[in-house]
């Protein structure tokens, strides 16, 4: 849980680099999903250009503080068996996938280049989780 907390601060970084790099568009996403860049939307419009970049950048704080409340609560509360640790962790995580993951499907914004890598931090986010529960109900069990 603490590994997949870490990779989702990775993927902010990436975001916030991307930001500020010629890419402009967030990670995995390119031409065949957004017909327009930076020049062409600063062109039509530079206010609606730094509203763009002053949300990847927002979203990249809120992706690494999620990341970093994940990787902590692992880190000092699961693995002491401490239950509101792994239930908060969880939740943490279940909160901000459901609110984000589903509007990349009806605009076509859900490319392996985009969310692989959280497909990736989440498969290692539910191991951990896997792990961490059973250790934590066999803890229950031998007491």
């Amino acid at each position: 849980m603490t590994l997949a907390g870490a990779a989702f601060v990775a993927y902010a970084a990436a975001f916030l680099v991307l930001n500020f790099s010629g890419a402009f568009l967030e990670l995995g996403i390119g031409p065949d999903q957004v017909d327009k860049g930076r020049e062409e939307v600063g062109a039509f419009s530079p206010q609606l250009a730094h509203y763009i970049s002053h949300l990847h950048i927002a979203l990249s704080g809120f992706i690494a503080a999620t990341g970093l409340a994940i990787a902590g609560l692992s880190w000092y509360g699961v693995r002491r068996g401490e239950r509101w640790a792994f239930v908060t962790a969880v939740a943490v995580a279940a909160v901000g996938l459901a609110v984000a993951l589903p509007a990349h499907y009806p605009w076509g914004l859900a490319t392996l280049g985009h969310l692989g890598p959280v497909y990736i931090a989440v498969l290692i986010f539910l191991t951990g989780a896997g792990a961490a529960y059973s250790g934590m109900h066999s803890r229950v069990k031998d007491s």
